[in-house]
């Protein structure tokens, strides 16, 4: 049977769930920078992505740890070190970043 548009609805699909997790300016490339660099620090993060101030990475990192995606470890000491990686759910969206980053090398002038 074949499906028809009158009867979906966009939002009830698995890409809309998963776009409204990774959607946002930066949210992809602090993924994809977790991917690459395993454990980061924020301010490590903050000059790799040039052109992102501290309160835009600083909500995107909250919202990525809020949706099971970015672990946060903070560790007590002075000064403060807090590192950011993968969670297993963040890890499991590897093969769709490795695709990005393959199609955009075959395609990219």
């Amino acid at each position: 049977m074949e499906r028809c548009i009158a009867d979906e609805e966009l939002c009830n699909t698995g890409f809309s769930y998963t776009l409204s997790l990774i959607s946002g300016k930066y949210k992809m490339t602090i993924l994809y920078t977790l991917m690459e660099f395993k454990s980061v620090r924020f301010n490590e993060m903050k000059r790799y992505i040039e052109g992102i101030s501290d309160k835009t990475l600083s909500t995107a990192l909250k919202e990525l740890e809020n949706d099971g995606l970015v672990h946060r470890e903070m560790y007590p000491q002075i000064p403060p070190k807090v590192e950011y990686s993968l969670t297993e759910t963040g890890m499991s969206l590897i093969p769709l970043l490795d695709g990005m980053c393959e199609w955009g090398d075959l395609h990219r002038p």
